[in-house]
């Protein structure tokens, strides 16, 4: 009797084996059926253009066969959509023709007090070339004002004006180099 209920219950295993592999199988089955048919995209190679959307693109080609009013309704309808200001945008160059009888003088002034003034923060200091008579003590001056250099490197880098001595430094510092090296007979540009 014991024999026959683990013959029964081998029989009931077998077939729950069964079952749980054929649906295991029917899901992978289902999974690359869907996968399949789901589109895989390529990349594009490198130094190629990207393909546009056909998405896009028919909205473009909608867009591009409006006329002019419904170019403007569409403005205001997307304004309106995005929650962007409804500002009227000046053209380049409105500011000269809104002179008009005042004068071109009075616009270019605005124009120039509107623009912000760009101030040099960091300057270039170039050795343009030097006496040769006061090349020893030039040499002597670049190996201890500028770091990390021997005498060789720096008798190379005095014959090789006209060359940068120091970049991306304040005007301060730029002044105090200028003011070192034209002791000794260099002439050097602050750029």
């Amino acid at each position: 009797m014991i024999a026959l209920r683990t013959v029964g219950q081998l029989s009931r295993v077998t077939s729950l084996t069964r079952h749980i592999t054929t649906n295991t199988v029917r899901h992978a089955e289902a999974a690359v059926a869907s996968a399949g048919s789901a589109k895989l995209t390529i990349p594009v190679p490198e130094g190629t253009e990207k393909p546009a959307d056909p998405k896009l693109v028919s909205i473009v080609d909608s867009i591009a066969q409006l006329n002019l009013l419904e170019v403007s309704e569409l403005s205001t309808l997307l304004k309106r959509k995005l929650n962007l200001p409804d500002t009227a945008m000046m053209p380049a160059g409105f500011g000269a023709f809104a002179a008009g009888a005042g004068g071109a003088a009075p616009a270019a002034a605005d124009e120039e007090e509107a623009a912000p003034k760009v101030v040099k923060t960091t300057f270039k200091v170039k050795l343009v070339k030097f006496d040769e008579k006061q090349k020893v003590a030039l040499i002597k001056e670049v190996k201890n004002l500028l770091e990390g250099m021997n005498l060789v490197q720096a008798k190379k880098f005095v014959e090789s004006a006209p060359t940068v001595v120091k970049e991306d430094i304040p005007k301060d510092e730029a002044e105090k180099l200028k003011e070192a090296f034209t002791k000794v007979g260099a002439v050097i540009e602050i750029e």
